[in-house]
């Protein structure tokens, strides 16, 4: 049955306006402006009132963690795909430290093979990379997999690639896009032993962004974009947290963006939203690798969304069980649940005027899907899959562990008031999340690339 989503302010490609679009057999099949009529003619036809909401492409969150296999007791597919579409995420790359890494062709394989059973929103995976499996690159499906996952620094898991030769190896045969984790380890070392001697065995949280420093960040960035200069190589650096990395990535005009660079960078939504004041109120909670830092370099990082320097918007959405979240520094995991929240986040951070809706729609959506060349998604666009979500504005509700779908069944965000709603999710034209429910029926589509 086809589905008019009627009378919503529809924002995309930079434009924000009044109008309805039909969704039939997957597909977007009409988009209309104003009270123009229906230029497709399809019977039955279920029709949404979308009056005063926001119809925006679903959200391709290109950096999240779903823990399986290996790690279940934290999260699965089944679980963290529902939160995502619960937050208006149609489409997820999940990254390789899981047990076992996706670092050989069968680990991925088995990952695409769970993910088509129990996935309830569209899936992809990164491979990953190690010091020495460069020789796996040529085998991956470049229609499948988006890119090849890359720890410059040590994080959640053991895939830390360290050796100059390998990252040489890695950097000259990538064909696909390198994602980057960029911190110094020596350096975090260092850190965390001094710390240790003045503070014991596990220094508060607060002094994370100290241990995991921004000289750490910047001297592994700053050596990750030096290799892909030399090498010609596509690179994309996760999660920037500093104001001086950010320096390494050329501006563009107000509201542009070079997509057609070869080196660019992603912000997530925790550090753009917490900065290290917030651990007082929330503590390990808000731990993450890198460590969210300083108010300026909060404060650049969301200067940047608008100049072109950042180029996407994820979560790195990672879940552990509360108790894991316990302690400081040496103790308690890294590592926070946002995917059910990345949207109305943002969509609070346009209310602040950090960035407009049709800004938050280029860098969570347009940008995702251009920059690691999603088919057919990523856009309102006649014959393009109806991945949509629809937003009413000025509609409180509180964050409570009942509304979390995540298994983990926490969030830094828990007791937080939202201004925005996400009432309806639509995955390849299908009412996957509808008011509080999500359709454990449904299962996604493995996203296609180039």
């Amino acid at each position: 049955m086809a589905t008019l989503i009627k009378g919503a302010r529809i924002v995309n490609e930079g434009r924000c306006f009044d109008g309805s679009i039909v969704i039939d057999d997957e597909k977007i099949v009409d988009i209309i402006e104003g009270d123009a009529p229906l230029t497709s003619h399809l019977s039955p036809l279920t029709t949404i009132d979308a009056s005063c909401c926001y119809v925006l492409p679903g959200v391709i969150d290109t950096h999240v963690h779903f823990r399986e296999p290996g790690m279940t007791e934290k999260a699965d597919i089944e679980s963290e795909s529902r939160a995502a579409a619960a937050g208006g995420v149609t489409s997820y790359f999940e990254m390789p430290n899981t047990v076992p890494q996706t670092t050989t062709l069968e680990a991925l394989d088995e990952k695409f093979r769970r993910a088509a059973e129990s996935s309830h929103v569209n899936y992809t995976f990164f491979f990953g990379a190690t010091n020495d499996n460069v020789g796996l690159f040529s085998q991956l499906d470049p229609h499948r997999v988006p890119g090849i996952k890359l720890f410059m620094g040590s994080s959640t898991g053991n895939m830390l690639v360290d050796r100059d030769e390998a990252l040489d190896r890695i950097f000259a045969s990538a064909k696909l896009p390198i994602m980057a984790h960029c911190e110094d380890t020596a350096i975090i070392n260092r850190n965390m032993a001094l710390a240790k001697q003045g503070h014991g065995d596990d220094p508060d949280v607060s002094l994370h962004p100290l241990i995991r420093s921004e000289e750490a960040c910047l001297k592994s960035t700053e050596k990750a974009v030096a290799l892909a200069k030399k090498h010609h190589a596509r690179l994309h650096v996760a999660h920037l947290s500093t104001a001086e990395e950010l320096e390494l990535f050329p501006s563009c005009s107000a509201g542009s963006d070079s997509i057609a660079a070869t080196i660019t960078a992603e912000a997530t939504v925790g550090h753009l939203y917490f900065s290290m004041l917030d651990y007082q109120r929330l503590g390990a909670r808000i731990k993450v690798n890198p460590a969210i830092k300083s108010p300026v370099d909060q404060f650049m990082l969301r200067e940047s969304l608008n100049d072109g320097r950042l180029t996407t918007i994820a979560t790195d959405h990672a879940p552990h069980l509360l108790s894991q979240k316990q302690g400081g520094c040496a103790r308690a995991a890294s590592g926070m649940p946002m995917v059910q929240f990345s949207l109305p986040t943002m969509l609070e951070l346009v209310d602040q005027k950090v960035l407009t809706i049709e800004r938050l729609v280029e860098l969570m959506v347009h940008n995702p899907a251009r920059l690691f060349e999603v088919r057919q998604r990523g856009f309102i666009r006649l014959g393009y899959q109806a991945d949509v979500v629809i937003v009413r504005p000025r509609s409180p509700w509180t964050v409570t562990p009942d509304v979390i779908e995540s298994k983990c069944k926490w969030s830094p965000m828990e007791g937080h008031t939202f201004n925005w709603r996400v009432e309806q999710t639509f995955c390849n034209g299908h009412l996957v999340y509808n008011n509080g429910v999500v359709d454990r029926t449904y299962i996604g589509q493995p996203l296609a690339f180039r």
